[in-house]
């Protein structure tokens, strides 16, 4: 499975991005995708989960209420809607693909399949 992930930037407090990851290859395997972001001198954080077939999902405590992941079946492209963005939002963002049961909240250990990661910017 290759990830390919989209959709950084810089913006401004209160600014919104659309982040956007496209899988391909044996995207059979894959159960659920997750979203983390790693920020400068912090570790790896799980943003957001979705489950591959069924649309389940589940965000970290920092996304409730700002953040929307959603997937596109024709595609297989995964989504992250990032809105009233704030400055500690800034990092970057990875999405990464499972083929492991698990919960939807499962750590970054649990996955398979990485994407390259894209910098989200978010300036006071």
């Amino acid at each position: 499975v290759q990830l390919q992930a989209s959709g950084g930037g810089s913006v401004q407090a209160g600014g919104s991005l659309r982040l956007a990851c496209a899988a391909s290859g044996r995207t059979l395997s894959i159960v659920r995708m997750g979203w983390f972001r790693q920020a400068p001198r912090k570790g790896r954080e799980l943003v957001a989960a979705i489950s591959w077939r069924g649309g389940s999902t589940a965000y970290a405590d920092s996304a409730k209420g700002r953040f929307t992941t959603s997937k596109e079946n024709d595609n297989n492209t995964v989504y992250l809607q990032l809105n009233s963005l704030k400055p500690e939002d800034t990092a970057v963002y990875y999405c990464a693909g499972s083929s492991a049961l698990a919960g939807l909240l499962a750590p970054g250990s649990r996955y398979d399949y990485w994407g390259q990661g894209t910098l989200v910017t978010v300036s006071s």
